[in-house]
């Protein structure tokens, strides 16, 4: 299976200490593009993800070669966004890992199945990965600072009986 990650879902799980969830998802590994390289490790040197991501070797960077159509996306998401999405499209990836709305939008058009953070972590809780989403998910709005309407807090733990 080709999985492509931006780097909002790899920084966000870094920054609670969840990033192997990606890997117990996804055995095989993930591809991100140059731009998520760049973004989470070159240019958030000392910022969660920068190590984890530097040293995972399960992650492999791979270059977009369309960059007219990668051009062409920046118009309306950032370049990571945009990268991912090209590299999605060109390796007939299965799965997105991103998690702005906008960015889902169009990789969704594309008809690439999208995944984010609070899947992930909802597919870990499930899978006994997690003993307790609420906890991950209150780590998520504090500490990484990731923004969960309280509707959907609800509905995720839910989903998973808690």
């Amino acid at each position: 299976m080709i999985v492509i990650a931006d780097a909002s879902v790899l920084i966000s799980l870094s920054t609670i200490g969840r990033i192997g969830i990606i890997r117990d998802r996804f055995p095989d590994g993930i591809l991100i593009p140059s731009a998520v390289w760049k973004e989470v490790v070159e240019q958030g040197k000392e910022r969660p993800g920068a190590k984890e991501v530097a040293s995972a070797d399960w992650i492999t960077v791979r270059q977009v070669e369309d960059s007219r159509f990668v051009q062409y996306l920046t118009m309306g998401i950032d370049e990571g966004e945009a990268e991912a999405i090209g590299l999605a499209r060109e390796t007939n990836a299965q799965v997105i890992l991103i998690d702005e709305r906008d960015a889902r939008d169009v990789a969704k058009g594309l008809g690439i199945q999208v995944l984010g953070t609070i899947g992930l972590l909802i597919w870990a809780k499930r899978a006994g990965k997690l003993k307790n989403l609420k906890h991950e998910l209150d780590n998520l709005q504090e500490l990484a600072k990731f923004r969960v309407s309280a509707e959907l807090y609800q509905l995720c733990l839910e989903e998973v009986g808690e």
